[in-house]
């Protein structure tokens, strides 16, 4: 079963691009005692991804902070390497914390994976947006299907992110 409001997020541990190479962060490393916009793409350099998800958090990133987000991070079913250029060429490096799920462990564990092995692209995340604090999620938002880019939009989640939350 998917996660949902109200749920803790489980133990999980993705790779970071540290100072000196890759790093493993933890959930509670990154989500612990902090308010977090997390959003989760497909698959890195991918059209709708590329040319529309993250340019949005991009150009959010201010009212995301505005709104007391501590964190904005994306997670993908990418290696870190991947995601570091990604981050580079969509001017998201230093401003989005890239969270790699290379095994789609974290995907899989919230309910949240999608099995494109019948398109050659492996299991991948779903599109969504949410919203967490303290580990515990308090807005959710999954694309129904891909390429779709509303309901997880940096507009949707920035429209529904109060600063009282």
């Amino acid at each position: 079963m998917a996660i949902q409001v109200g749920d803790k997020l489980p133990e999980a541990t993705f790779t970071v691009m540290g100072g000196e190479g890759p790093e493993a962060k933890t959930t509670a490393d990154i989500f612990a005692g902090k308010k977090v916009a997390l959003f989760a793409v497909p698959g890195a350099y991918t059209p709708t991804c590329h040319k529309t998800h993250m340019p949005g958090f991009v150009d959010r990133i201010d009212e995301l902070k505005g709104k007391g987000c501590d964190t904005v991070a994306c997670t993908s079913v990418n290696d870190v390497f991947v995601l570091d250029n990604w981050a580079q060429d969509t001017g998201a490096k230093g401003k989005i914390e890239m969270l790699a799920d290379g095994s789609a462990g974290f995907a899989k564990q919230i309910g949240l994976d999608l099995d494109l092995t019948e398109r050659g692209l492996g299991v991948r995340s779903k599109r969504y947006a949410m919203l967490v604090e303290d580990g515990v999620v308090k807005v959710l938002n999954v694309e129904d299907a891909p390429p779709q880019v509303d309901k997880s939009s940096a507009d949707t989640l920035c429209s529904m992110i109060d600063k009282s939350l």
